[in-house]
């Protein structure tokens, strides 16, 4: 039988291999806390947080509207995603798909083992709604909260709004 000595190291190995395999896919494990400190390192900006996954159609239809976004209003405004997918999607399913979708969207992999542990960072009452994104003030605070897809007039004229 297996002591837990050398179950704490085993799972040790485990973790840094999948977060070395992150890495090496240009797309990082996230979790709350790391979530928390990548927001808190934007403080001063328009955080843009946008909540997504690869089987989201109409995620999919609004992140090339929210990278242009970011393109024109940078550096005043960030766009960060996190995506939703199951962590361990990351090689097979999340990487491929982000590298070949779009390969500008700064985005995260949660970690988490439950989607509403990420979400809670900054939204406790959120009801697993996807796509769902957040805009984070200057401040820190969720300024606005847009569930669905929207178009891209209709995020650059909340965006306006929140600069």
């Amino acid at each position: 039988m297996m002591r837990r000595r050398e179950f704490l190291a085993a799972c040790g190995a485990l973790i840094a291999q999948q977060v070395a395999r992150a890495d090496d896919a240009g797309i990082p494990l996230v979790s709350a806390g790391g979530l928390r400190s990548a927001l808190e390192a934007e403080r001063g900006k328009l955080v843009v947080l946008n909540l997504w996954a690869t089987w989201c159609v109409p995620c999919l239809r609004e992140i090339p509207d929210l990278v242009r976004i970011e393109r024109e209003l940078a550096p005043a405004v960030v766009l960060i995603g996190v995506s939703m997918d199951e962590p361990n999607e990351l090689e097979s399913r999340v990487a491929p798909f982000h590298a070949k979708y779009f390969p500008d969207f700064r985005t995260y992999l949660r970690s988490e083992r439950e989607m509403d542990t990420i979400a809670s960072v900054v939204d406790p009452a959120w009801n697993e709604v996807l796509p769902t994104t957040y805009l984070i003030g200057p401040d820190g605070k969720v300024v606005k909260r847009v569930q669905g897809a929207k178009s891209y007039a209709e995020f650059r004229a909340l965006v306006a709004a929140a600069l």
